[in-house]
């Protein structure tokens, strides 16, 4: 490796659990002739399936965590507010000047933004990158929530006590498993297309109206509820509803509910908890034996009774899973594709070997989160200071007058 070489250093992911890594060998080759060496943790890509020999056949190379975090620029999977804990390990590894990439969660945890721009490093936030066509190749969220679908409909399939497809036997006619999807993002609609692989007969709900074309085009039945319009924003994402259109939506889900064996929730608002879609009064109205799948138990889940991390078995026998990293479980797929996301945003910055940032370009505009010391991102700093404003409001309500 020469010296002059721009360096991305890609650490062992420490979130527990998590097994996936953010660079995998088959991209080397494309980084390597962009003028961009590769140093690797031992170890960081065994638990998703790729050995440390595979890496230094693709030219990349081994060292420890300190070498990795030495390089110009630092690959995670989950970085700053993304691994909260475990992640404060690492900021004193981090040098001025150093860029690091990763899904960052920064508007649900801007403190950790912070932390790392008093290091006066770079950062950029992948889960901020903006809905538009440039930015697809790099879009983390939809190759990651792919997987996370998938997944979820396995989970589902594996805890039911039933078959998926309907099924003519000589000992009789075995009806299809129903299913109903909620949110008909990436997640929401690969879940479709999978149950519907599998047999199912598969309903969608999505409170944003131009989501059901997508559930429809895909073979499911689209759930119309009567509410109101504009739950999108102008990003593509989902918004808040009222508390008086959230408790009608949850009373209307609730009839369909009824009527499946299957529910899978990937509902989310960016930053956001996670909208509650489900309540318990209709959990205690489906049938022994059903299953919901909480493929947002990270946010806080869409389902009333989900134990982020645990399963839930009520009293009429439904059970409850609440999951918080799918896409983890299938690591090696969802790092492949993760990689290609990752390498393709690099390539995005390096121009004749060096990271050159142009702040006029959406992408780039769009993902960064701190520089030169500063929390940067508009939104981020809105986040971090309504933050320390709550927790001001919290101090003051704490005192005791003498």
């Amino acid at each position: 490796m020469s010296a002059d070489r721009l360096t991305v250093g890609v650490p062992r992911e420490t979130f527990p659990g998590e097994a996936r890594v953010a660079i995998v060998p088959a991209v080397l080759a494309s980084l390597a002739k962009a003028g961009i060496d590769v140093v690797v943790e031992i170890g960081a890509g065994a638990a998703a399936g790729f050995t440390d020999r595979s890496y230094a056949d693709h030219g990349a190379r081994l060292g420890t965590r300190d070498e990795a975090f030495a390089a110009d620029v630092v690959a995670h999977v989950r970085a700053c507010g993304a691994n909260p804990d475990e992640g404060r390990d690492d900021l004193d590894r981090m040098h001025p000047d150093q860029v690091v990439v990763g899904i960052a969660d920064p508007l649900a945890a801007p403190d950790a933004v912070r932390q790392v721009a008093e290091r006066k490093v770079t950062a950029f936030a992948l889960d901020l990158l903006p809905r538009i066509t440039r930015a697809q190749v790099m879009d983390v969220l939809s190759s990651q929530a792919t997987v996370v679908g998938y997944r979820a409909v396995v989970m589902a399939a594996d805890h039911l006590p039933k078959m998926f497809p309907m099924l003519t036997t000589a000992a009789g006619t075995v009806p299809p498993a129903q299913v109903l999807v909620v949110g008909a993002g990436v997640a929401g609609l690969t879940a479709i297309a999978t149950a519907r692989r599998l047999g199912a007969v598969v309903q969608g709900y999505d409170v944003r109206r131009a989501a059901q074309e997508d559930i429809e085009s895909l073979g499911a039945r689209a759930v119309a509820l009567p509410l109101d319009a504009g739950a999108e924003d102008a990003g593509g994402y989902a918004r808040e509803l009222g508390d008086a259109l959230t408790q009608r939506q949850q009373e209307l889900l609730a009839r369909v509910v009824a009527g499946v064996d299957v529910v899978i929730t990937t509902a989310s608002v960016p930053g956001k908890r996670a909208p509650l879609l489900i309540s318990e009064e209709a959990v205690h109205g489906m049938a022994p034996g059903s299953v919901v799948v909480d493929a947002a138990a990270e946010r806080g889940g869409n389902c009333a009774l989900t134990r982020a991390g645990g399963r839930v078995v009520t009293g009429n026998g439904v059970t409850i899973l609440g999951p918080t990293n799918l896409a983890s479980d299938i690591a090696h797929e969802a790092s492949v594709m993760y990689a290609k996301n990752m390498a393709a945003f690099l390539l995005h910055l390096v121009h004749d070997g060096r990271i050159e940032l142009d702040l006029q370009d959406e992408i780039v505009d769009g993902t960064l989160v701190a520089r030169d010391g500063e929390v940067v991102h508009p939104a981020v700093r809105a986040a971090l200071e309504a933050q320390e404003e709550g927790a001001a409001q919290d101090e003051r309500a704490e005192e005791v007058p003498r």
